[in-house]
Parts: structure tokens; sequence; C-alpha cells
């Protein structure tokens, strides 16, 4: 099933997984996810329709608990080890979520097919099924050269049945930026000039500095745009894709210290990354940078608006980060969502492709209520500026060696602005502050008196405003309720476990693995990886009875 990002693909195959168990059509289910921490995000979205899912299961855990449904794991920890997998999977159901990356190299293609081939049902999921290199994608049909999904369901068709996913609109930012090249050349150019590939990469790679004005100007206009929002949804959160690790912390610094905006950085050389991301989805901190860890299946519902501050240049990676701000929530009319893009030609032609899909489902809506105009007249001015060259470049490998001179921000006539005029297409986006048209939306709109608006001059122009935030929403789910999970308690009992025989350890002199063994033949299992919660509360009280007994 190819389904666009925020349709509700998990809902969709947790619902087939329960129908499944039910009808004894699969005694257990696995999950295959690309990264560590949507293994977890599965597990709790699961525990919603009272499916326990474990995300620490490892190979050498050996068989289930008979408490758990199933497993998730990575498609690498498929490939480095198959054979366990297999032995796990006859008479169970096995879900692929974004199938594509099983064909990101030989090895875990072959792995995931080696693995999952006698599985009694397979179930493949993608949101951006589609490849740059020739690797086929396992389990999937091909007619030719193309993937055949057997359902598809894409973003037109979610926004034509509304309350699916949210119009996305892309304020796009022009600059000028100076820089000097490797070979030592200075130079200096507008978004506006025609460029080869290689120095429009070096041109990117300057408006995106963390020294320059151009990236401190456009994230003002940002949190101003969140603001904004926030005055209507108080919860509403941005989010920046950053080039690396130091970017993105750069990038923290210029919201702190630029408009007084809290972010939260999450970068995958952190322990920690998943958690900050499950606790950023929770709570109300109005920003999160990240590298790559949120542009692909991570679930933050309360993103509205981005900033694509990186200079990964292609289609798949630019869909599946337009992808974490499209999800629907709650019952609110309007919901829009802005991503603001620099006004690189090839960025504009990607978000020509979502924006056409985008007008043209709402032109729909609007003729069947007799209120439309002719589409012919209002052809998107995305579309008529998209430069039409290769539009997948990664950026130069000899970057490192140049330098960025400077980058400015500039109006659509060209003049450099620090006010909240965004260059945007003549159509208008809605809602969007400075912009004519943000009046009409009626969603919070503002007024040109609105006190909001100076916000936004003053950190433009490098003073620094302090804006005040809405508290915790008191409906939210707390720490506390979300310990009483089964997942929670799982690892909870297992860490507990853990802990008192190494008391014991210490107060015994036997070895762990004596003491273990001891302990799993009295409560009835083989390792404590295959215990029930019961059994590990069991495990749990016999260990301190020892303890309390020396």
């Amino acid at each position: 099933m190819v389904a666009t990002p925020g349709a509700g693909k998990t809902t969709f195959a947790l619902t087939a997984i329960r129908r499944a168990l039910l009808a004894r059509q699969a005694r257990r289910f696995v999950v295959v996810v690309p990264t560590q921490h949507l293994k977890t995000q599965w597990a709790h979205a699961a525990e919603e329709l009272d499916l326990h899912l474990d995300p620490d299961w490892s190979a050498g855990f050996g068989t289930l608990p008979s408490d758990v449904h199933g497993v998730a794991v990575t498609y690498q920890q498929v490939a480095a080890n198959p054979g366990s997998l297999r032995a796990l999977v006859p008479g169970a159901l096995v879900v692929l979520d974004e199938v594509h990356h099983a064909g990101e190299s030989r090895a875990w293609g072959d792995g995931v097919r080696f693995a999952f081939e006698p599985a009694a049902r397979r179930l493949s999921l993608s949101g951006t099924p589609f490849r740059s290199d020739q690797n086929t994608i396992p389990f999937v049909r091909y007619v030719g050269d193309l993937a055949q999904p057997d359902y598809e369901y894409g973003y037109g068709e979610a926004l034509r049945d509304r309350g699916v996913v949210r119009p996305v609109y892309f304020p796009r930012i022009k600059g000028h930026m100076e820089w000097t090249a490797p070979g030592g050349l200075d130079y200096a150019a507008t978004f506006d000039d025609p460029l080869t590939r290689e120095l429009a990469n070096q041109r990117l790679r300057t408006a995106l500095d963390g020294e320059g004005d151009w990236l401190a100007s456009v994230l003002a206009q940002a949190h101003a745009q969140l603001v904004h929002l926030r005055a209507s949804d108080p919860r509403a959160a941005g989010l920046v894709i950053a080039m690396d690790q130091a970017h993105a912390r750069a990038i923290s610094q210029i919201l702190a210290e630029r408009v007084g905006a809290g972010a939260v950085v999450a970068t995958s050389d952190e322990a920690e990354a998943s958690r900050k991301i499950g606790a950023f989805a929770a709570g109300n901190m109005p920003w999160i940078v990240a590298v790559r860890m949120v542009s692909e299946g991570v679930d933050i519902p309360r993103l509205r608006v981005g900033v694509y501050a990186t200079n990964t240049v292609t289609d798949l990676f630019f869909r599946q980060a337009v992808g974490r701000l499209v999800r629907w929530v709650g019952r609110a009319q309007r919901q829009a969502a802005y991503m603001f893009i620099p006004d690189d030609a090839r960025l504009r032609a990607f978000a020509a492709g979502i924006a056409e899909q985008r007008r043209h489902n709402l032109r729909r809506q609007m003729d069947a209520d007799g209120s439309g105009e002719d589409e012919s007249r209002r052809r998107s001015a995305d579309q008529q500026a998209a430069d039409p060259a290769e539009a997948a470049a990664e950026g130069d490998g000899q970057l490192s060696l140049f330098t960025a001179i400077s980058a400015v921000p500039l109006d659509d006539q060209g003049r450099r602005f620090d006010g909240v005029r965004i260059y945007e297409d003549p159509e208008g986006i809605p809602d969007l502050v400075g912009s004519p048209t943000a009046s009409s939306a009626g969603e919070g709109s503002h007024e040109a008196g609105d006190p909001r608006l100076p916000l936004l001059a003053e950190a433009a122009g490098g003073g620094v405003t302090t804006v005040p935030l809405p508290g915790p929403d008191p409906t939210l789910v707390t720490a506390g309720k979300r310990t009483s999970s089964a997942l929670a308690r799982r690892r909870q009992l297992r860490e507990l476990n853990s802990a008192v025989v190494g008391d014991l350890v210490h107060v015994t002199g036997k070895a762990h693995a004596t003491l273990n063994a001891e302990l799993n033949r009295r409560i009835g299992i083989r390792r404590i990886s295959e215990a029930t919660v019961r059994q590990l509360e069991r495990r749990l009280e016999l260990a301190k009875s020892l303890l309390r007994r020396i």
C-alpha cells in the first residue's frame, strides 16, 4: 500500500493486524521499520489498540513471552540476522514499514526476502515508494521497471476527503549570496541567477550558513508565523531540518538569541535522541531542530511550521520532510501548514509538485460550492518558475573547502528587507504573517495593527524578543499515565530484576549467570526475555525475598 504521509498508515496496519489475530489468520506479528525511534513509536501506537509489541526484542531473546503479540525490528537488524526472524515468522503477519528502505543495499534486500518469505501474510507500506538507484524492493510487483502498488492513496486524494491531511504552503525566500569557491574564486549571486549545479549547491550552502543574515531572518519569519498559529492552536510547533549536527546546534542558538525561542535538538549521535523526540511530541516546546531524525515516519502531529535549512536536494527527502507537517489533528476546520524554503529553483520544482495537488483539489471543492473560478487562469507561479534541470543534487563533495562570505534576504523587488514581507506565490498564501492575504483565511487572522507584527521586524533586525508561550496542555498524556503501559511496565520490571540480581551478586558472591538461572528455574522460564509481565513481577518478588533472608 502506498499512502501519503499523514494518511494513517500505522493505524491502518494495526487495524489489519488486530483483525487478523482475532480471525486467527495469524498467531503473531512482526513490524520492520527504518529507525530505532520508530520501533518505540509503533509500540506506543499498538497499545492504543490493545496490542502488545516489544520494541526491545533481539535475535538472542528466543521465543516471545505469551503476553506479547509481536516484535518491532529495524531493517538493519533483519540484515544482520535474517535466520532468527525466519524462524519466528511462520504463521505471522509481517508489516514492512517504508518498504523502499529494503532496497538500499543487496544485503538488506536479500535479508528481508530470506527472513519473511515464510510469513503467513505480508503488508508492505510506503509513503514515498521510489528510489534513485536501480535496486528492486522485495515483495513488490514490477511491470517493466515500475513498481506497482496494490492500493494507492495520494496527497491529492487525502485533501479531497478532508480531515485527513493539511494543505501545505511554501513561502519562498529570495536572497543574495557571496562566497569563495574551493578553487579560490569569489562569486556573488541571487537565487534568480542561473548557475551550474556545482555553483547552485555552493549558493544554497552559503544561504544556509549559520553566520549569515539570510538564515536568521528566515528563522525569525518562521517563528513569527508559529507564534501567530499558536494564538488559536496553543500546541502548534515548528521543525527545522538542518544540514548536520553542528548546524543544528547553531540554529538552536539563533532561535534562542534572535527571537527568544526554546528548541529541542535531536541528532543521531545522541543516545537520548528518541526520548527527546517523544518528549517533544507530547510536550509544549515550540521548536525541534533535527538533521535526519525527523525526516521520515516520525509522528509529531502538532508540527505546523517547517524550515527547510538543509542542502539535501532530492525530491524524496523533500517530500519526507514536508510529510512531517501534514497530519490532521482534532476537528479544527483550518489547519494549514507552512514550509519555508530557499527560493532555489530545484526546491521550487519539488514544492510545485506538491502544491499542484493541493490547488487542484481545493479548487474542485470551491467549484462544487459554486465559488470557484476558471482553473486555466490560475496556473501555478511555482510551476512557471520551476527549473527543468536535474533536481537531485546532494551538494558537491568539495563544499567543505569553500567559504561563505555573506547571505542576505531580498524582497520580491530584489532589495534587502528586514521586515515582515515574504516573497510568495501571486495566488497568495492564506493566513501568512506579513502577507496581503493573511486576514482572508479566518484562522486567528490579524489586522494590520496586530501587536505581534513588530516582533518579526525587531527579530529580523537583530534584536532579541522573548515570546510568551502558553502553558502546558492539561489534557496531555502525562508521564505517569505512560509508565502504566504494558511496554513501560515490562521495561521497568526487567531493569528492577537486573538491579536486584546485582545486589544478590554483591551479597552472596555468586555469579550473575548462576543467580539468573536459579531465578528463571523457580519461575518456570528459560530466560528473562521470554517472561510475561506477571512472571517478571513474580521473579522480582522472589529475588527480593531471597535478599531479605540474607
